[in-house]
């Protein structure tokens, strides 16, 4: 696979705002996240049973051959052997929802450690937790749901592959189908939720609903906690490129570094797919606009038409640039990674890893959107591998290789 693939000025659009504020992180926002919860969140998650760090990879092929300083791959496929990032969220939320709903029960206090000990199994077994997903955070609330002793009903549209629903149900959880995209399986959730009195963990959040996705966010800083910990010394990435979809995933990133590197906060971009660009729209637009999905993306993942307003809140602080890329990047990239691209080892990244790793390739191979985007030859940029083959099948299908030959 060579970087070919990657050229035309049609596969990637670029959108770039002068946000809100920037500099010095603004205080106003940790009404929005706190560092005291985002810390809870990273202490607790790193006690659970089988916790490790995920590797933080270092492309220097592939960096030599885009002619960039430094390139950083956050390699979240083996995380608690779910596969993704998304690990870190939904479980959390599950604990945390179940810390605020035992006491109610039982007239004392659940913490959080004696929850995850079964202490209070009797009590987690009458609660039931549910939410839309096209795969990885539903693979996440399934299995803090058995973690944590309580029931979990996962909401999934007809585009969602039979393997990332089977691995579900491999949790204990009830798969329910809906008709429509994910936006309407998240609809279906509430309405559900609403008649049965069952618990909605969702990543997304819209008015009236902020605490779960916010613990969610939380739980994702883990993530940035631990690749802060991993760059080499002295060194801070120049750009960071981030996955979209909601805005969930980016605003807890951005949230992080900003209030971590200050001044220093890598330039910020967003990368959606064209098919499912909300983020995009609404920072072209100046104000929250949803997108209606008509043709669904292979970057499932990333299949969001309505904006998270929690995370439409940071976003709008802090983020650089917006940049949509097409579903003919997908494959290459993917490819690129597994085979090792200029000596690098090999890498296995699903549909929705690449994002940033497209945006990136496409954006050097274009001369007038690398130098609206500054990459230059002493970029250092960090990209977030979200996840590794969630579906088995549908990544041989798109790589010609089992994921298991790619990591052996």
């Amino acid at each position: 696979m060579t970087l070919d693939a990657f050229d035309g000025a049609t596969l990637a659009v670029h959108h770039h705002r002068p946000p809100a504020s920037r500099g010095a992180f603004p205080a106003g926002l940790d009404a929005v996240l706190s560092d005291e919860a985002c810390g809870h969140a990273r202490e607790v998650i790193a006690g659970w049973p089988g916790y490790r760090p995920t590797p933080l990879r270092t492309l220097d092929g592939l960096a030599g051959e885009l002619g960039i300083g430094a390139l950083y791959y956050k390699d979240e496929g083996d995380r608690f052997g779910l596969g993704s990032f998304k690990a870190l969220g939904g479980a959390y939320a599950v604990l945390r929802l179940l810390a605020s709903e035992i006491p109610k029960r039982t007239g004392g206090d659940a913490p959080d450690g004696d929850i995850v000990k079964g202490k209070f199994a009797g009590a987690a077994a009458e609660i039931t937790v549910v939410t839309a997903t096209d795969g990885n955070h539903g693979r996440s609330v399934a299995w803090g749901a058995r973690q944590f002793g309580c029931r979990c009903r996962i909401y999934m549209h007809r585009n969602v592959s039979k393997g990332r629903a089977e691995a579900v149900e491999a949790l204990g959880a009830t798969v329910v189908w809906v008709d429509g995209h994910y936006d309407d399986s998240v609809r279906q959730a509430a309405r559900d939720a609403d008649r049965n009195g069952w618990f909605v963990v969702s990543d997304t959040s819209w008015e009236g609903y902020a605490d779960m996705p916010r613990h969610v966010m939380a739980g994702y800083t883990l993530m940035t906690a631990e690749t802060m910990a991993q760059l080499p010394p002295g060194v801070n990435p120049t750009h960071l490129f981030v996955q979209g979809g909601c805005g969930g995933l980016a605003a807890a990133v951005l949230f992080h570094f900003w209030r971590s590197y200050g001044d220093d906060c890598p330039r910020f971009v967003v990368v959606e797919p064209d098919r499912a660009d909300c983020l995009f729209q609404t920072a072209r637009n100046g104000r929250l606009t949803d997108v209606e999905i008509t043709e669904e993306t292979v970057m499932a993942g990333l299949s969001c038409g309505e904006v998270s307003h929690l995370g439409w809140t940071i976003l709008d602080a802090g983020a650089n640039d917006f940049l949509t890329i097409t579903d003919a990047l997908v494959a290459p990239a993917m490819t690129l990674l597994a085979d090792g691209t200029g000596g690098d080892p090999p890498v296995v990244a699903g549909e929705s890893a690449v994002a940033g790793l497209a945006a990136l390739i496409a954006a050097r191979r274009n001369p007038a959107l690398a130098e609206a985007l500054d990459l230059t030859p002493s970029s250092r940029v960090l990209l977030l591998g979200t996840e590794g083959a969630t579906d088995p099948v549908i990544y041989e299908s798109i790589v010609g290789r089992a994921p298991e030959d790619v990591a052996a």
